[in-house]
């Protein structure tokens, strides 16, 4: 990344994303906040090549980084700096696969001492509801978590065991009392139970073995649990766009649910995955070229919320435990250096704006988790930008991602745009320094 301003600087771009509108313009930087938008002054060079968009940094608030306990998969300073690479200037930490899980306010200040000093970014939290913890989800939140992740189907770490239908609603009801947000991986294990699970390398095999139903299923218990309690609901990584109409009702009937789905979803298919390949593995997992386009759609039409990266990083050893059997294999995709570019890449083929896609990976996602000063450029707002560069290209080598284990499912691709680029309240993210130190830890304040 290129050497700029830190605090107390001016950027001046021809194309700045500003609400809704890309336009030229100054921005001012003052005390880590956009102090001042102005007009862009032509008598003075710019800060920004003209073939490049000043935008908001992205708000991730689906990352696994696993630490502590499980350091050797990821950790604050590898998937920090990996973000800030990718444009991500703030992330939201999910309670597994670390060890303790974020499920009681001890195992939250275990994990907040973990990151301290060690972030290139902006790291909130997240709380993890399971079996017996509804006594903690309240002083979780007024400890500052931006809600509270559950599983439906089992999790894939026996530490953080999934809810029964019942332990669901105890928890929808607990959360919705003190007005908290419910997060919810949405696949229900009696639909899984029933689908053939045979060890095999093929991917079909794999697919087959997650079916759509078992998103749907879970996602009608979502949303009548919502009904039921008056709980804000938020289903995590949409997969299957059977479930969209689903969804469309709920929307129109008033529920308060959100949805989010992830770059794999929208920038790979089914078809384009080889056998034995456990990098595409993840659950739900990634489908065919049609059910990919009715994704697009779904955010085109507001049905869908955001865009996520869900990185779900893990050792080369649990990648390709199994010898290829894609049932044993760890399932996650290691996207959170990538997301962004992949996902406007993709978009501009389908002829969507970065705007569009900015809107989808930073106000959107800023505003599921109340944080108002993050991904927009307005004044007031934290001064977290970054500079994508649409006359660069970015060639993916996972060697060379900064998240811990060289794992990616875009390995080999080459993007159309860069980032270039990348501040975090007005200071610029230098990797090649030892020490990060950019990034706080945030709580949530309302």
């Amino acid at each position: 990344m290129n050497a700029a301003p830190t605090a107390g600087s001016t950027l001046r771009a021809r194309r700045v994303l500003i609400g809704d509108e890309v336009r030229p313009a100054t921005v001012r930087i003052a005390g880590g906040r956009i102090a001042a938008i102005e007009p862009y002054d032509t008598d003075l060079p710019p800060d920004v090549p003209d073939t490049a968009y000043l935008l908001p940094g992205a708000v991730d608030t689906h990352v696994h980084v696993n630490e502590p306990g499980r350091t050797h998969w990821e950790g604050f300073a590898t998937a920090t700096l990996a973000a800030a690479l990718g444009g991500v200037t703030t992330l939201v930490d999910m309670p597994l696969n670390s060890i303790p899980p974020t499920t009681t306010v001890e195992h939250l200040r275990r994990k907040q001492g973990a990151a301290r000093s060690r972030l290139a970014v902006d790291v909130a939290f997240w709380g993890g509801a399971v079996p017996g913890n509804e006594r903690d989800l309240e002083p979780l939140w007024d400890a500052g978590v931006v809600g509270f992740k559950c599983f439906l189907s089992p999790s894939g770490v026996d530490e953080f065991p999934p809810l029964d239908p019942a332990g669901f609603r105890r928890a929808l009801r607990t959360v919705a009392g003190f007005g908290g947000l419910v997060v919810v991986h949405a696949e229900d294990p009696a639909v899984l139970d029933a689908a053939p699970a045979r060890p095999s390398r093929a991917y079909a095999d794999f697919l087959l073995s997650r079916p759509d139903e078992a998103e749907t299923a879970a996602i009608r218990q979502v949303l009548d649990g919502a009904r039921e309690t008056g709980a804000r609901v938020h289903v995590l990584h949409l997969s299957s766009a059977r479930a969209l109409p689903l969804l469309r009702d709920a929307r129109d009937e008033g529920l308060a649910v959100t949805v989010e789905t992830c770059p794999h979803y929208l920038v790979l298919s089914a078809d384009q995955i080889p056998d034995a390949a456990p990098e595409f593995k993840c659950c739900p997992p990634i489908r065919d070229a049609g059910n990919r386009d009715e994704l697009w759609s779904a955010l085109a039409e507001g049905v869908l919320d955001c865009v996520v990266s869900d990185h779900s990083p893990a050792t080369a050893e649990e990648k390709t435990r199994g010898d290829g059997d894609l049932q044993q294999a760890w399932g996650g995709v290691s996207g959170l250096q990538v997301g962004f570019t992949a996902v406007a890449a993709e978009a501009a083929r389908r002829g969507i704006d970065v705007a569009t896609v900015s809107r989808w990976m930073s106000r959107n996602t800023a505003d599921l988790v109340g944080f108002g000063a993050k991904g927009r450029i307005a004044v007031g707002a934290d001064a977290d930008l970054v500079v994508y560069d649409t006359a660069q290209e970015t060639a993916v080598a996972a060697a060379r991602l900064a998240h811990r284990n060289p794992i990616s499912a875009y390995d080999g691709r080459t993007f159309p745009g860069r980032v270039t680029r990348t501040l975090v309240r007005g200071s610029v993210i230098d990797p090649d320094l030892p020490d990060h130190g950019w990034g706080q830890q945030l709580r949530r304040t309302a």
